[in-house]
């Protein structure tokens, strides 16, 4: 998108990639279908933003979701929005937003280079060019838009970071966002592989604050918690080195406590002399049926007849809120956003402009901005390389280039 904005604005252009192919993180987006950004106007889109949200209302505010979807139309890609106004391609295909970039890049006559920025070339303190694993590329401005750390397999190791150090720029230290959580204990891997839909967390800090609730699926595995639920849940609990978080999962989230209770009482009714266990699987997946038990303090041979009232309430206690207390995230690797980067008080909010050095931009995930999921990451990543592209060019331009 820089690369583009750029081009069209009068700019010579070369893309460097490092991967054989652009786009590859593209192609995992959204489970291979690429949510491309939310269909909400630029208040939301900043409330979806936890932090340096202000440094992004210029670049959001002049590309916001509207333009972003009106583009990639009128690339030819239809989009359609799915709940919680999250856009796709109606194809449901990564692949048709990435093949629209890459048929607007050579309209514009972008040469792409398969290379690898290695460094920044100064003369006189100025920016001469950026040096390549295999060339050096001359230039008069330069985006630096190499991601976060996250998914290195895709090439995001953080080359934009050292770039950033060279200069002189602070770098807050990256952690990852949007990412699963360990579990203390072996509570979630005995239920490994378990997904569960329409289920509400409950998260808590060390102060018994509540920091995220919300309802959707989850997923337990041999370390605790994934899922869409978790991935979000994950963005607000941001303070893992001062902080202790627990979950707490409510199984059925459409029932107050009275209607639950009265369910409890019924398959107690009807099935007075079987195992609790038994009866537990009427009421959850089979799985979890030993664990709601043990939680409960219920031995789950016990035939349900001989349950006490204050029995029967633990256990209605633990359906409602099944505690999980959370180790940390998971490693950095496995975390789809990138928290942490280039200080965003070093850089024009409205160019994207280093202000350590002239003629460096800064574009996406190298900054440090990330936000909730449902599109507005890419959201994000289309703004400021908008923005980025455009104040390059007009840099050189400046510079009779």
């Amino acid at each position: 998108m820089a690369a583009l904005a750029a081009a069209r604005r009068g700019a010579r252009v070369t893309l460097l990639e490092r991967n054989p192919k652009l786009g590859r993180k593209l192609y995992i987006t959204g489970k291979g279908r690429c949510n491309v950004t939310n269909d909400c106007a630029v208040p939301q889109v900043l409330q979806n933003v936890p932090h340096n949200s202000r440094f992004l209302t210029s670049a959001v505010t002049r590309f916001p979701p509207e333009s972003v979807k009106a583009f990639f139309e009128g690339e030819g890609v239809p989009l359609k929005t799915e709940r919680g106004g999250r856009v796709f391609p109606c194809s449901d295909q990564a692949a048709d937003i990435i093949d629209a970039l890459l048929r607007a890049l050579r309209r514009a006559r972008v040469a792409i280079v398969q290379d690898r920025a290695c460094g920044l070339l100064l003369e006189a303190g100025a920016l001469a060019g950026v040096k390549g694993a295999h060339a050096d590329y001359p230039c008069r401005a330069v985006v630096i838009a190499t991601g976060g750390v996250s998914y290195p397999l895709t090439g995001s190791t953080g080359d934009g970071y050292e770039l950033a150090r060279a200069l002189g720029h602070t770098l807050l230290p990256p952690r990852p966002s949007l990412v699963p959580l360990e579990a203390e204990g072996d509570l979630c891997a005995r239920m490994q592989g378990l997904s569960l839909r329409n289920v509400g967390v409950q998260v808590k800090n060390s102060g018994k604050k509540t920091v995220y609730a919300a309802q959707g699926e989850l997923l337990f595995t041999h370390f605790g918690l994934s899922g869409p639920l978790i991935l979000s849940a994950s963005a607000h609990m941001r303070d893992f080195e001062r902080e202790h978080y627990t979950i707490r999962i409510d199984l059925k989230p459409a029932l107050e406590e009275e209607t639950l209770d009265r369910r409890l009482l019924r398959e107690f009714e009807e099935n007075a002399n079987r195992d609790l266990h038994n009866v537990l699987e009427h009421l959850a997946p089979r799985l979890m049926a030993p664990v709601l038990a043990e939680r409960s303090g219920i031995p789950a041979d016990r035939k349900v007849h001989s349950i006490t009232k204050a029995e029967r309430r633990r256990l209605l206690e633990t359906m409602k809120g099944l505690q999980v207390e959370i180790r940390g995230p998971r490693p950095i690797a496995e975390a789809i956003v990138t928290s942490g980067g280039v200080k965003t008080a070093e850089v024009d909010p409205g160019t994207m402009a280093s202000k350590r050095l002239p003629g460096v931009f800064f574009a996406g995930e190298v900054l440090d901005v990330d936000a909730y999921t449902g599109g507005f990451n890419l959201q994000i990543a289309w703004s400021t390389g908008h923005a980025a592209g455009e104040g390059a060019a007009q840099y050189c331009q400046g510079e009779d280039a």
